[in-house]
């Protein structure tokens, strides 16, 4: 692992730059790696047309969210039933339920907190995502993605295991068209 910039050197990324790693799900533009923060990983993500991450749950990851363009159904809330074939449906205990998000909206997630997004319209949507502490989310990306690049239907089995080493608890099912 390459060792952090020294204090006196900052990164710039300039727009369409970063690692990108293309699947027929999503891609995902690595931005901000742990080899450039210790506080936080941060990506560009293309959600296509179909993608549900399905409901999870870290935790000791953090996750920001801020749409760009597009449309998501977004929830970050303890709903009050937790149903595991879909979590579109759910409700907290307070009344909140699912939302649809359109550019500029942020979505803030603690340690703890069940969220997920989905894109249920015809468009690509893109969002900034910054996860901390890195490079755990960096990883799990590398490896999710490699396996919905197989091709197929996704090998729910394998997913399983990868997001149980990632600190990922899934509540409901990821799927995309």
């Amino acid at each position: 692992m390459t060792a952090l910039l020294p204090p006196s050197e900052g990164l710039l990324v300039p727009p369409g730059h970063g690692r990108t790693v293309r699947t027929p799900a999503h891609d995902v533009t690595f931005k901000v790696t742990g080899t450039h923060s210790r506080v936080a990983s941060s990506f560009e993500v293309v959600v296509p047309p179909g993608f549900d991450v399905g409901a999870h749950v870290h935790a000791r990851s953090e996750e920001l969210f801020y749409v760009l363009e597009g449309e998501l159904d977004v929830l970050a809330f303890e709903p009050r039933v937790r149903t595991p074939d879909t979590w579109q449906r759910w409700e907290s205990g307070s009344g909140n339920r699912v939302v649809r998000a359109t550019p500029g909206t942020v979505i803030a997630v603690p340690p703890g907190c069940p969220h997920a997004f989905a894109n249920p319209t015809d468009a690509p949507a893109r969002m900034f995502f910054q996860a901390s502490p890195p490079p755990d989310h960096e990883r799990y990306f590398e490896e999710l993605l490699g396996i919905l690049d197989a091709g197929g239907p996704p090998d729910r089995a394998a997913i399983e295991e990868l997001r149980a080493r990632y600190d990922i608890e899934q509540l409901t099912p990821l799927r995309y068209r």
